[in-house]
């Protein structure tokens, strides 16, 4: 082969290839992915993706580079998430199946993560070629939208497309397939057309009906016992923040936040009490007594009980502002629906707030109240037993974090423990969206130190959950990705097990062995911590905090069930 020079070319971009080598369709998929502010693809290698990874190589990409490709999407979709920025990943066809419930995590993390699959030639498709699937059938199926890209010359405008419609409205991935003879084709760089970012979709905030926002801001000022909850869309752009602790410190409202949201008001704002979830926080449940709430992009789905009595009150005042005009209204009509950005509308509330007194309400002071027995309570049960108490290990841990520790969930009822117990702050509190699937905290945390490599963080995590994609602490030590795992090892598909033995008497297919998973970080080059004793734990955790390597604490707790379990349970046991 030819030796590679550089020449410029498209929209000023080098080509490498001066003179030596043709502008391939690989090479506009690297220029399309760096103007829109590409510069880290997570990626398992295949046969019809090496083209293009080859010629992105040239173009100064990282490369992180997973054990699965559902850890890989799950990397992307946090890079989303944490960066506000589309995440890309690439698999080969097979590995496009091992992608799809990563996928489906992130349309419910509503990440907007560009999945690009190669595949074998068009010219073989519907002959039974190499690995053939419908790909992007199957794609559709978990995705915004899916595309086939069959001409070499339109794909920085697919690439553009996918990417507006993965950032627009409700966020959530896309799906490009490009076959290996689409991604080596020559093509006239003369004739194609990089479309611009900043004018090929929306920039800027959204501005809603100023009468809408005055009717929302006059029926939250006549309450009395108001409530916010912020929900993902609430995340989506930093300027949110600020607003909503303008709109905050002018009208004293309580606070509850969710998803990629959580902690855009940090948990320590005397104002802003923690994660919403019915099951975990005590505060959080008093949504049952308010008499307004407004909804900022949260979903009156199952987890809010449909918004819906008993949940919400019958007599309730909904307010409800979402980018998606489809979920305003859905399963109970809201007094206000306000469609649009939400950073752009609690702006613009702030701003109608600033106009009235608020006056000060007792509903706060029963909502710290509720707070302050949930505390109490944790401390109580907080026993280093033997076995701990999986509160025991979580405050031992409280103890050595600090403020600017990124903190990853993942699991079953150790992993509710640890929600309830640690606070949040601005995209550094990172849990399993309403799905529910296990095992994407390890691809999550590898996403965030790859984000921030001067930041800690911190995985918390079961053993069961674990097991999903724990190889990927190998993909961690692999690119030095120096990430502390504390895992509660209860032997056990904990919150599954209680479950059962609460509505059946006896547990089925839900006991695991007390595994030596710290023997594994160590087998993959990491530093391993076994834990048995209370006594054991803080040195350990110090150690690997120290160890300059990726670090694994196995602790082995408790069989207890979680507030979240117990509600669980009592849901069962009511046939709920």
């Amino acid at each position: 082969m030819p030796g590679r020079g550089v020449r410029t070319g498209i929209g000023g971009l080098k080509f490498p290839g001066a003179g030596t080598m043709s502008i391939t369709g690989s090479h506009l998929i690297a220029r399309a992915l760096k103007r829109e502010g590409v510069r880290t693809v997570f990626t398992l290698a295949g046969d019809h993706i090496l083209p293009v990874l080859d010629v992105m190589e040239d173009f100064d990409f990282q490369f992180i580079d997973g054990r699965h490709e559902q850890a890989v999407v799950h990397m992307a979709d946090a890079w989303a998430r944490i960066n506000n920025q589309v995440g890309v990943c690439m698999v080969t066809t097979p590995g496009h199946a091992n992608a799809l419930p990563g996928l489906v995590h992130a349309m419910a993390t509503e990440a907007p993560v560009l999945n690009i699959s190669g595949s074998d030639k068009l010219s073989n498709y519907d002959r039974g070629m190499m690995q053939e699937i419908d790909q992007v059938g199957m794609a559709k199926a978990t995705c915004k939208a899916a595309w086939l890209v069959r001409d070499p010359d339109r794909l920085p405008e697919y690439i553009s497309m996918a990417i507006r419609t993965a950032l627009s409205g409700r966020r959530g991935p896309v799906h490009l397939t490009i076959p290996i003879d689409v991604q080596e084709a020559v093509v006239d760089e003369d004739s194609i057309h990089l479309p611009d970012p900043a004018t090929s979709r929306r920039s800027g905030p959204s501005v809603t009906n100023r009468d809408q926002v005055r009717r929302a801001v006059q029926l939250l000022h006549r309450s009395q016992r108001p409530m916010v909850v912020a929900s993902n869309p609430a995340g989506y752009e930093d300027a949110a923040s600020e607003s909503l602790q303008r709109f905050l410190e002018l009208t004293r409202i309580p606070l509850f936040t969710e998803g990629t949201a959580r902690g855009i008001v940090a948990d320590d704002h005397p104002d802003c009490f923690g994660f919403f979830d019915l099951g975990l926080n005590r505060a959080a449940a008093m949504i049952r007594d308010a008499d307004a709430v407004l909804m900022l992009g949260k979903k009156f789905d199952y987890s809010i009980g449909y918004a819906l009595p008993p949940v919400i009150a019958a007599d309730a005042t909904v307010i409800q502002v979402d980018p998606a005009p489809e979920q305003i209204g859905r399963n109970r009509e809201a007094a206000v629906g306000i469609v649009g950005d939400v950073a752009g509308v609690v702006d613009q509330l702030a701003e109608e707030a600033s106009a009235h007194s608020w006056p000060e309400r007792p509903w706060l002071q029963s909502l710290h109240a509720r707070l302050a027995e949930q505390a109490e309570w944790a401390e109580r049960v907080a026993d280093p037993g033997p076995p701990m108490h999986p509160l025991f290990v979580l405050k031992r841990l409280e103890r050595v974090l600090r403020p600017d520790d990124v903190l990853v969930f993942d699991g079953g009822d150790f992993c509710h423990f640890a929600k309830l117990n640690l606070p949040a702050r601005a995209r550094s509190w990172w849990s399993l969206p309403d799905l529910g699937m296990l095992g994407s905290a390890m691809p999550t945390a590898i996403a965030a130190k790859a984000s921030r490599p001067n930041a800690r963080v911190v995985l918390i995590t079961g053993d069961g959950s674990f097991g999903f994609n724990g190889m990927e602490f190998d993909t961690a030590v692999r690119h030095g990705l120096e990430i502390v795992t504390v895992l509660g090892n209860d032997s056990a598909w904990g919150i599954d097990r209680q479950i059962q033995l609460a509505a059946y008497g006896r547990a089925v297919a839900t006991d695991l062995l007390p595994s030596r998973y710290d023997l594994v970080a160590e087998g993959l080059g990491g530093h391993g911590e076994f834990v048995q004793r209370p006594d054991e734990l803080e040195p350990a955790l110090e150690r690997a905090f120290g160890a300059g390597r990726p670090a694994l604490v196995n602790v082995l707790t408790r069989r207890v069930s979680s507030p979240r379990g117990e509600r669980a349970i009592a849901r069962r046991k009511a046939g709920d």
